[in-house]
């Protein structure tokens, strides 16, 4: 442990100190650009108004969006009406002259399983699957642009906060791989990111350093990010296979980032970050004698108010090379001659450095789960890893300037089936953009995925005598609607099949059912 707490710590001075050598590096009109804001504009604003993977995307997709308007108008003055506080009588005003947003994002859910599912513990033989539950997020936001505050250029900073509620009816009721909704988290008032970002090399350049969640960057599919099943955000695999999900919401991590542009068409993106938000190792995978029973997810374990900056278990080192096809004029207002239909394409893997627990064996070499398995104590592998595509194409749009288009998605992740509870899984869908007149930011969408449990799961399953898990699949239809500048509602309907490839409900005794779980998703804008 003591290694890769000195490993960890050269590794981030090394880069601050490539980061002060650099600071004076003057950046160029795309250089403070988010990820989710550069992919939205290649992608000719055909993406959903708001990306559903967890409430950073939604604030950045919105700032993306207020963006693209203020470049059709040619106006770089903020337009606070998204905003339900507008201006906040003239404080607004004054904090952008100096370079200084304040953003805050509330997010209430309501969700109802109507068959299938499984009672929770607390609900005892009484209970069912079958309910409403609510779930609900604020999230604050403070942004510095310092080339406006103190003439630093291309620097920012970023801190955010969370205050988390309700109740997560995937993991009381529904027995999933990934909640139905990326939005559910463990009840907590925490801080959430805290970094500071700087750009160099004309902006073709950037390194961002300090406490990060990597969902909002890496593995983001922009047409699946209309979709609120979590799945279509942070996938299947890394949510289960990491610990406690690894840097993603609602957790993250003392991380470096660095972003390279070259042009347009290409970007490369690198990571390297702890690998355990909470720190928590003994019994954060249910192959560990089940798991801990106190805290599923491990969200809150060590970590309950997001200030642990946990640097002592493994690091997380994630790739991402983009391609982008036809990239689209900023502005397609007075644009002639056809771009061609754009598109995204994205490569990347993990590999994570620290320890796992294996499905096959235990610390003697036994087979795990069998009868001659008399400890129940998974051997540890070293190492772990995950490839990845992506995919984000639109096929049609009736002209140059209608908002509407249509747009499809797919990605694909795959890793070694010893340690790992997912070995592949597969999500892919069809947007419909502006489907009605006068509905311009209006999103309808229909997607699919599958999951499957892995080798060594199911090899498990075998010696200990349980069901042996196979595939999950997961269907969803949903409608994004703009009812206000500052409001989007969104309802919602899935269906799961075989929830977890196949698992025990409460009794032991008999499968959980195929779950069709209705929601309605509210995200307003203060």
């Amino acid at each position: 442990m003591q290694k890769y707490r000195k490993y960890n710590g050269r590794f981030l001075k090394f880069f601050c100190l490539c980061a002060t050598i650099l600071t004076a590096a003057p950046t160029l009109a795309h250089g403070e650009e988010t990820q989710i804001e550069q992919d939205r504009r290649r992608l000719g604003n055909s993406g959903p108004l708001i990306e559903q993977i967890d409430p950073a995307t939604v604030r950045d997709s919105q700032r993306a969006a207020e963006a693209a308007e203020a470049e059709k108008k040619g106006d770089d003055t903020p337009d606070m009406s998204d905003h339900l506080l507008g201006n906040m009588w003239g404080a607004r005003d004054w904090m952008a002259k100096h370079g200084i947003s304040f953003d805050i994002q509330e997010v209430d859910e309501l969700w109802g399983n109507t068959t299938g599912g499984t009672a929770s513990g607390a609900d005892g033989a009484s209970g069912s699957g079958t309910g409403p539950a609510y779930d609900g997020v604020t999230m604050p936001t403070l942004t510095v642009d310092l080339e406006k505050l103190i003439g630093l250029k291309g620097g920012t900073f970023n801190v955010s906060a969370l205050q988390l509620r309700g109740r997560s009816i995937s993991q009381d009721h529904l027995a999933n791989f990934n909640p139905v909704s990326g939005f559910e988290a463990d009840r907590s008032t925490r801080l959430f990111e805290l970094w500071y970002q700087q750009s160099f090399l004309d902006g073709k350049l950037d390194v961002k350093i300090g406490q990060q969640d990597l969902d909002t960057e890496f593995l983001v599919s922009d047409y699946g990010a209309l979709y609120l099943n979590s799945n279509f955000g942070w996938p299947m695999a890394p949510s289960v296979n990491l610990y406690a999900g690894g840097p993603s919401w609602p957790l993250s991590s003392p991380a470096i980032r660095i972003r390279y542009r070259p042009s347009d068409k290409f970007t490369f993106m690198f990571a390297a970050a702890d690998d355990n938000p909470p720190g928590n190792r003994n019994n954060s995978f249910g192959i560990q004698n089940g798991g801990n029973s106190a805290d599923p997810t491990n969200q809150n374990t060590n970590d309950e108010d997001g200030a642990n900056f946990n640097m002592g278990t493994g690091a997380l080192l994630i790739t991402e090379l983009q391609y982008a096809l036809n990239p689209q004029p900023d502005d397609m207002s007075h644009v002639t001659k056809d771009p061609g239909l754009p598109g995204i394409y994205k490569l990347g893997g993990y590999y994570d450095t620290a320890k796992f627990p294996d499905y096959r064996y235990n610390n003697q070499g036994k087979a795990l789960g069998s009868a001659a398995d008399t400890t129940g104590i998974p051997r540890w592998d070293r190492g772990n890893w995950m490839v990845y595509g992506i995919i984000d194409q639109m096929i049609w749009r009736p002209s140059l300037q209608s908002p509407q288009s249509v747009g499809i998605f797919a990605r694909a992740t795959g890793n070694g089936g010893d340690r790992n509870m997912i070995s592949f899984a597969i999500d892919a869908g069809i947007n419909l953009k502006a489907p009605f007149k006068g509905r311009d930011n209006d999103t309808i969408g229909l997607g699919w995925g599958i999951g499957r449990a892995s080798s060594g799961q199911r090899r498990y399953d075998r010696n200990s005598g349980a069901p042996v898990q196979g595939n999950e699949n997961h269907l969803e239809l949903t409608y994004q609607a703009q009812v206000m500048p500052w409001w989007v509602m969104q309802p919602d309907f899935q269906y799961v099949w075989h929830p977890s490839g196949g698992v025990t409900d409460w009794t032991g005794n008999r499968l959980v059912g195929n779950e069709a779980i209705f929601g309605l998703h509210s995200n307003i804008t203060f």
